[in-house]
């Protein structure tokens, strides 16, 4: 047997006023986002934005659906949606926040498996890795989805 180390390094900062300008109007317009959630069973507003290389932002929020598992998670929404509108052209960065039902954000907004996957999916597309900036009590800052998911599911395994 052998006994292996993974190490994630990311950034954290204490407020979003130390992040660049770029990554700044970006969670701000997550932020925003979150606002436009449909989220009535859960009160867990959630809002994700998308900087693509070509500058233009896409922004999605989470919407559930009483026939659970038949809403979407912001970050789909918004990976999709940037996606459709701009096919051919790389995602530099995501960003993602959560509200929860007394108006909080949680501790750090971590996307869920599934979503991770479709942001992965989204880097082997593109052929470059996509910033990944989640809000919290902190921002934390990683780069690439091989931070969120170390042992991912690729193409070449299929």
């Amino acid at each position: 047997m052998e006994t292996r180390e993974i190490r994630i390094y990311v950034r954290e900062f204490a407020k979003m006023e130390e992040l660049d300008e770029n990554s700044q109007k970006l969670l701000m317009l997550a932020r925003q986002t979150a606002s436009n959630a449909y989220a009535p069973y859960s009160g867990f507003k959630v809002g994700a934005a998308v900087e693509m290389a070509n500058g233009e932002l896409v922004a999605g929020s989470n919407q559930e659906n009483m026939a659970y598992p038949s809403g979407l998670c912001a970050e789909r929404v918004a990976l999709f949606a940037a996606g459709s509108r701009f096919p051919d052209v790389p995602m530099k960065s995501i960003a993602v926040t959560a509200v929860n039902k007394d108006g909080k954000i949680p501790a750090i907004a971590a996307p869920c498996g599934a979503c991770r996957q479709v942001m992965l999916e989204s880097e082997v597309r593109a052929g470059q890795k996509i910033r990944i900036i989640l809000d919290g009590q902190s921002i934390t800052v990683l780069e690439g989805v091989d931070s969120l998911l170390p042992f991912s599911f690729k193409q070449e395994y299929l």
